[in-house]
């Protein structure tokens, strides 16, 4: 599935709203097999050209699916892996791609509990001023990741809203350069800055 502006991280949540034909065709085929189907962020063209295929998106399991009246379908798709698309297909009515997973680069043991740390340090400074209970609610899902790759696909999931970014982030195998980008990002947006 491709939608303008929108990433999808491992282990993020993307609540959905499928009413075109084809991607209810799409969730029919998904249901009837697996439950698991892709989304890349497509950009936005104004100019009639062609749509730009993305190179990397992530597999997402449907966790809860309700259907309407209309024909319509509401879901919460669960990020699990991000898949590199290495062939688009014209066979079917919505895009349609032959995957690859995209295995991560994982930090060294103890390089993966420092970048854990520089993180949450750094986000805890860019919610300082927030209520408490934002707060918590953001270190209790800090709290859900023991290694650096899970921790930043959470927090880009839920922190970063600009979507060149969130793409970058996506696309990006190793993890060192991700808790770089992420923390360079939110060293920007500190209240202090």
């Amino acid at each position: 599935m491709l939608l303008p502006g929108c990433t999808l991280f491992p282990h993020g949540g993307l609540p959905l709203y499928i009413y075109e034909e084809r991607y209810r065709t799409m969730l029919s085929q998904a249901l009837e097999g697996d439950c698991v189907f892709a989304v890349g962020c497509a950009p936005e063209q104004d100019d009639g050209d062609d749509l730009e295929f993305p190179s990397v998106g992530t597999a997402g399991l449907v966790r809860a699916c309700r259907s309407r009246d209309d024909g319509s379908s509401e879901l919460l798709l669960h990020g699990v892996i991000r898949v590199r698309f290495t062939k688009w297909l014209d066979d079917e009515p919505f895009p349609c791609a032959l995957i690859e997973p995209v295995i991560s680069e994982p930090l060294e043991p103890s390089r993966d509990k420092g970048a854990i740390a520089m993180l949450r340090g750094t986000v805890e400074d860019c919610l300082v001023e927030l209520p408490d209970e934002v707060r918590q609610g953001v270190m209790t899902l800090m709290d859900q990741a023991d290694e650096a790759g899970l921790l930043t696909d959470l927090l880009s999931q839920q922190l970063v809203h600009d979507i060149d970014l969130r793409q970058r982030l996506l696309e990006t195998v190793s993890v060192g350069d991700r808790v770089a980008m992420l923390c360079g990002f939110l060293e920007k947006i500190r209240p202090d800055k």
